[in-house]
């Protein structure tokens, strides 16, 4: 099912600019949680949020277009790190929204304390797939902070290419959705993976849960614990200590095996 039937079905919805949509959930404390849902579901969930539902709109598309490199080493460091659970851990991309051929490379780092921090600098489009000197400048920095050696950067190559279609919500309670549809992934090894029916739906609340949060629950689907990066990887490479991601593997992955092309 492509991203073009599920805005099909969100078409009611009034739509909101960028700007207005960063203003009005901007103040949120966020808790965010993911779900991976059969595009079929997703559908009646969109029937059931009221007409006060808002969708991002920008030069008169509803859907957004995005492509994310993901770099590591030649052995997967960062893989392995957060496979094993590890407090510190990693995980660099190149994220290019296509349709405005912007791209920004973001560095996400876990600390000891089991903080979170992403930060992004401007990337150049025409070298997505590759780090640029002020990149792996960037990347270094966090990466030393964690107390890994610092030289690991430069080590890190492209890995794994993510691509899917956006939808943006911003719900009647303040909270925001976003419906990723459309999933692909390819590695650097010749291994290729789509998912048309699979969904992933993301929450962005305060402490309180939203409204699409209350209507998954409802329908008995709950939070996983999903990584576009490593559970995608972990598909293409059944090779790879799995085992944090199995169940999400087992319930959406094993239907059958990921088709292959000649890199």
């Amino acid at each position: 099912m492509s991203t073009a039937v599920i805005e099909g079905v969100a078409s009611r919805f009034r739509p909101i600019g960028l700007d207005e949509l960063v203003a009005e959930a901007a103040l949120l404390t966020r808790v965010d949680r993911k779900y991976l849902v059969p595009a079929e579901r997703v559908i009646g969930i969109l029937h059931h949020l009221d007409d006060a539902t808002r969708v991002l709109e920008i030069d008169g598309e509803r859907r957004s277009h995005y492509g994310s490199m993901y770099f590591d080493t030649p052995d997967l460091l960062s893989y392995h790190l957060a496979a094993r659970g590890r407090r510190r851990r990693f995980k660099l991309r190149c994220r290019h929204y296509v349709d405005t051929d912007a791209a920004f490379l973001e560095m996400k780092t876990k600390g000891s304390r089991g903080t979170t921090v992403k930060e992004r600098i401007p990337h150049p489009t025409d070298a997505v797939e590759r780090l640029t000197p002020e990149g792996r400048s960037h990347a270094a920095e966090a990466i030393s902070a964690l107390g890994l050696e610092e030289t690991l950067v430069d080590d890190l190559v492209p890995t794994l290419h993510t691509g899917y279609r956006r939808m943006t919500l911003l719900l009647s309670d303040g909270a925001r959705a976003t419906v990723d549809s459309d999933l692909e992934w390819a590695d650097t090894w010749g291994g290729h993976l789509t998912r048309p029916g699979l969904v992933v739906v993301e929450t962005k609340s305060s402490s309180r849960a939203s409204v699409v949060d209350h209507l998954l629950w409802r329908a008995g689907i709950r939070p996983s614990s999903v990584s576009k990066f490593a559970t995608g990887l972990a598909a293409l490479r059944p090779d790879l200590p799995s085992n944090k991601w199995s169940r999400v593997l087992r319930t959406h992955f094993a239907d059958g095996a990921p088709s292959t092309r000649v890199a």
